[in-house]
């Protein structure tokens, strides 16, 4: 390598990291207007895992607005690089056709092609006989259907690396090649640059894109980045006579199989359900343009039945079976976003078999993330801060990466369940839900109950299904007793913090957008608001007194919460203190919660005595409980937070106390079913970060008069200012009562489609499937717009009529909520 100058001491952004990511990011921030960037790799670009990578490019296959974003912006990006830069990128808009083998899979490709057209990815739903003229090497006699993307096709992870490179440099960025990152220098909370070998360079913003290595290098800093390497696998045949390199992408997911054309011949890769996770404990510093060997006996099973799909495969001799490593995240999904652990440090990495197919987009969107402060796009699914420092762990990491990898082929049916590194998380109740039937889901790694087997039936989830599973039944029984009588739900998931100190009222006010310290022992349902006026957090905060208030936010909104508490409160005298586990929360609902409630506390539990949002203090047996008057479900309701070594004591009271009331224990897909039959909000589902608080639905819960204001008041005045929004959240209700909703199913008015359903579910009350959806509109969207309209809702290649309100469908005064 020839001699470099010497590194600089200074940049306004450092970026870690030389492959398709890290060059990306340096890209986009030259474009806009910051080149005081540093670009430092540890060997040479690319040498990571770029350098391997299949370099499929495919709009088509997600149900995520953000994702299918990523991949239009990225496809576009690398089809205009060469004339701007005047490298080729290798791109081949050649095609890609994915196969539908079995029910299942054509059932999630024809609500998916319906979604990505929405967006605006051309999709044909084609024969099998269609795909044999498109591919004539493949087996279709067990296909079922394939799903034609004209646009889609291949690149050259190498060359579109160098050509973003170039780019990055043209816009005056600093790429320094041989410079490996050894640590990083900190200050009161904030990232002040990076130490290397040849000297330390300082830095206001520090940018990790190591791929594989950015758990180990981020640790360095203190950041929790868990992803994990495995071993990935394709194979190169010698030259086939026949194979056209105009051939489309051809992937069939359940033979674990990707396949096009390669020097004449064919690259066969795979992603096998059971992967192997490569170098735990740590991915050595020298690995560079490495393979690792094949594990024939390992792979041999699922090489066979990828090879089947093209039989000449069989009969050809192999020039490369490659294994190398790619690095693969608990949930599947990229870690991106500012470390909550330090200020101005932003990762992008577990990519997840993606990182070629989004890298232009990921790489913009941390730009403006650093730039403007805001991401552009909903985060709520790819940031950093919902992931926890236990998944870190080794033995964690070791659990999940084995199902991971796999996951990426698998049916993506709407109630599959995790199977690995399960039970990280118990409430303190776990064991008595147990024994009462539950069927467990990973909820943020705590057990969560997802439904209840009656006694004498095992708590089986049975068959995946886009239909009605085999506990559909049960479920509705659940959400019926909720209507019409009592239920007790755990909620110890939820994130519960105590803020406290003189300045904490003042502090809560000011990122809060309504009130919350009107009173002590009352409950307050807030949103917190960006500058522009979109929502970050969705939670409740309760005046426990004069200068102590808790704050109970989702699961997925944990640790954004509780950042954005700690960067919001500066220098003031308030706290946070995380006491999620130390609280055991048990929600008790449904009509006749009064009277269970009062059977077992001297607390006079009267309408008048103890209204709707009341929080107060009450006995239960020896515990002291803080007893909150409040609801998710829509019924009359108490949630209860229990210190955690007195959960158990308080449950038994309340399963023996309401044994002669109908006391029926529910689940999580109650929750859902409830909770969109009223409308009520889930931040990260049916509502995101680019959302503005009116839009929502949500103007209710701002309190634009208060004293002090709150951040967002600006823009949320402005937005008011502009007239009815011609943007809102509305339920949907479908008219046939057999259909089933579950996320992204395109709802359009006269034909025309007008947004997309963000979460759904099964509303037994109101007699049909349920959910919200954000529409758009080029005039006020009111209730009489929405009832001048004819309604559907696409399902797969059908269309179903429905109804679509602003106000919520089931009870809409909420009288039964204040009875």
């Amino acid at each position: 390598m020839t001699a470099q100058p010497d590194l600089p001491s200074r940049a306004r952004v450092v970026v870690v990291g030389g492959g398709i990511i890290g060059t990306s990011v340096a890209y986009h921030l030259a474009k806009l207007g910051w080149s005081d960037v540093l670009l430092l790799e540890r060997d040479r670009l690319t040498s990571g895992t770029t350098w391997h990578a299949a370099g499929l490019m495919a709009t088509f296959g997600s149900t995520s607005q953000t994702s299918t974003e990523l991949r239009q912006y990225t496809l576009d990006l690398y089809g205009r690089l060469p004339a701007e830069t005047g490298l080729e990128t290798g791109l081949k808009q050649c095609g890609l056709i994915e196969l539908a083998i079995e029910p299942g899979r054509l059932e999630e490709y024809r609500r998916t092609a319906a979604f990505n057209r929405h967006l605006g990815v051309e999709v044909h739903e084609i024969s099998p006989r269609e795909v044999a003229g498109l591919w004539p090497l493949a087996r279709t006699d067990d296909v079922l259907a394939g799903f034609y993307i004209p646009a889609d096709g291949r690149v050259n992870p190498v060359d579109v690396t160098m050509s973003l490179a170039k780019g990055a440099r043209m816009g005056g960025v600093t790429i320094r090649e041989g410079t490996a990152v050894t640590g990083f220098r900190r200050e009161r909370g904030a990232v002040t640059g990076v130490r290397t070998e040849q000297g330390d360079v300082e830095a206001e913003y520090v940018v990790l894109c190591a791929g594989m290595w950015s758990r180990q290098l981020a640790e360095l800093a203190g950041i929790c980045v868990p992803l994990q390497a495995a071993e990935h696998y394709y194979l190169i045949t010698e030259p086939i006579d026949g194979v056209e390199s105009s051939w489309p992408v051809l992937e069939d997911p359940a033979s674990y199989g990707y396949y096009r054309e390669e020097g004449g011949g064919l690259m066969l890769g795979m992603f096998e359900p059971v992967c192997a996770p490569w170098r735990v404990e740590g991915i050595p510093a020298d690995f560079s343009f490495g393979e690792l060997p094949p594990d024939w006996d390992r792979m041999g099973p699922y090489l066979e039945k990828a090879m089947a799909r093209v039989p000449v495969s069989e009969r050809t001799g192999i020039r490369k079976f490659f294994c190398g490593p790619e690095s693969f995240t608990p949930d599947l999904l990229p870690i991106v976003g500012e470390a909550p652990e330090l200020r101005n440090f932003f990762v992008a990495a577990g990519l997840n078999s993606i990182g070629i197919l989004t890298g232009g987009g990921i790489g913009r969107t941390v730009a403006q993330w650093i730039v403007d402060g805001m991401p552009g796009i909903d985060v709520t699914g790819i940031n950093i801060d919902r992931l926890h420092p236990y998944q870190a762990n080794p033995q964690y990491r070791a659990t999940r990466t084995v199902e991971s990898l796999g996951l990426v082929y698998a049916t993506h049916y709407p109630n599959r369940p995790v199977q690995t590194a399960r039970g990280a998380r118990l409430s303190p109740v776990h064991h008595r839900l147990a024994a009462k039937g539950a069927c467990f889901r990973d909820v943020s790694g705590w057990e969560g109950a997802d439904w209840y087997a009656p006694p004498g039936e095992a708590p089986e989830p049975g068959e995946l299904t886009w239909g009605r599973p085999r506990w559909f039944g049960h479920w509705a029984a659940e959400h019926h007793a909720t209507r019409e009588g009592v239920i007790l739900m755990d909620m110890s998931f939820m994130a519960k913090f105590l803020v406290q100190g003189r300045d904490s009222a003042r502090v809560l006010e000011q990122i809060s957008a309504n009130q919350v310290a009107a009173e002590p022992g009352r409950i307050t349902y807030t949103q917190w608001l960006n500058e522009r006026g979109t929502i970050e957090a969705d939670l409740t905060v309760t005046m426990l007194g004069d200068e102590e208030f808790l704050v109970v936010a989702s699961d997925t909104a944990h640790r954004h919460a509780h950042t954005w508490m700690r960067r919001h409160f500066g220098d003031a005298h308030a706290f946070v203190t995380d006491v999620t586990s130390g609280y055991a929360q048990l929600n008790v609902q449904g009509p006749g919660s009064r009277e269970l409630l009062q059977a077992v506390t001297s607390a006079d539990l009267s309408n008048e005595a103890f209204p709707f949002r009341t929080a107060r203090y009450i006995d239960i047996g020896f515990a002291r409980v803080l007893c909150v008057r409040i609801t998710y479900l829509g019924e009359l309701g108490y949630e209860l937070h229990i210190p955690a070594e007195q959960a158990v004591a308080v449950y038994d009271r309340l399963v023996a106390a309401g044994e002669p009331l109908g006391l029926r224990h529910a689940g999580l897909k109650a929750l859902a079913s409830l909770r969109l039959e009223k409308g009520y909000r889930d931040y990260g589902h049916d509502i995101d970060n680019t959302d503005s608080v009116l839009a929502a639905g949500l103007g209710f819960a701002v309190a634009l008069d208060k004293p002090g204001g709150f951040i967002g008041r600006d823009a949320v005045l402005a937005q008011k200012a502009t007239g009815p929004m011609r943007r809102r959240l509305v339920q949907v209700l479908l008219a046939d009562p057999e259909p089933l909703l579950f996320h992204a199913e395109v709802v359009s008015r006269n034909g025309k489609p007008a947004g997309y359903l963000r979460a759904a579910s099964y509303g037994f009350t109101l007699g049909g499937a349920v959910g919200l959806a954000m529409i758009d509109a080029d005039q006020a969207i009111d209730q009489k717009y929405l009832d001048s309209g004819n309604w559907t809702v696409q399902i797969g290649d059908v269309s179903y009529p429905v109804t679509v309100s602003l106000r919520p469908l089931y009870d809409p005064s909420s009288k039964r909520v204040q009875m």
